[in-house]
């Protein structure tokens, strides 16, 4: 038998033993990849969206509890209520944009006061997860987690942070100062007197500031390989991109 011949022999038999061991193959392959960083399983991905969430939710409340949380930040600073622009605008061109801006400054303080107590109700939501609830997060959109926030936790941060921001409000002075814009406001000749709810408004815009600091957290985890700082999180979230694509 000539060299080309043994050759050929040699390419077949090589090709037949691979393609009737494929079968077998790609099972323990796949079972490989699983234990190595494969799909992971339902309780794994319990656990990584979980700890994803506890980690997301915890720096946002830890970021805008800070000392210029929400004045520093522009994202989620608060300012003038929309309806109030009229009475800033009104105020400082008489002088008096100092108190305009000791109103701001105070308000901020008191969402920075306020977004202290996130964390324990964060953490009940989390707690009560089903694994759709975590499979909807891992597999929906790029907001589903601050989605699901948004709807399980509303209501309980506005009841625990109204009071904390009534309580904050007076202590920085912010309701004096807000008192005093509306008194000069409404003895200008001419304008609409109005009087927003300064604790309902403050409220409001410290929930939606904590709602976009969490939804840029799960961006990041989303979207950043380095912010998966720990293997099961690389894995779960490294399984859910597979299945986007």
């Amino acid at each position: 038998m000539n060299l080309t011949k043994r050759f050929s022999l040699l390419l077949f038999g090589t090709a037949f033993f691979f393609f009737s061991t494929s079968c077998e193959s790609t099972a323990q392959l796949t079972k490989i990849l699983d234990q190595v960083g494969g799909n992971p399983s339902n309780s794994e991905i319990t656990a990584g969206i979980k700890e994803a969430l506890e980690k997301g939710t915890g720096i946002s409340a830890d970021r805008l509890s800070a000392t210029d949380g929400f004045l520093g930040n522009l994202d989620v600073k608060i300012l003038f209520p929309e309806e109030a622009k009229n009475i800033e605008n009104t105020l400082r061109k008489i002088g008096l944009g100092s108190l305009c801006d000791q109103v701001i400054i105070s308000v901020n303080r008191a969402a920075e006061d306020a977004a202290q107590e996130a964390k324990p109700i964060f953490t009940a939501a989390i707690k009560q997860m089903t694994l759709r609830d975590v499979q909807d997060i891992l597999l929906g959109e790029e907001n589903a987690a601050t989605q699901y926030f948004a709807r399980t936790t509303t209501d309980s941060l506005t009841a625990k942070f109204a009071p904390v921001i009534d309580e904050s409000l007076t202590k920085v002075n912010a309701t004096k100062h807000w008192e005093d814009v509306m008194k000069n406001y409404n003895q200008v000749p001419f304008v609409k007197k109005i009087d927003p709810d300064l604790n309902a408004y403050v409220t409001q815009k410290a929930i939606d500031g904590l709602f976009l600091e969490i939804a840029k957290e799960e961006l990041k985890i989303r979207e950043n390989i380095g912010a998966r700082t720990s293997p099961l999180l690389q894995k779960v979230f490294g399984y859910a991109e597979r299945q986007k694509k």
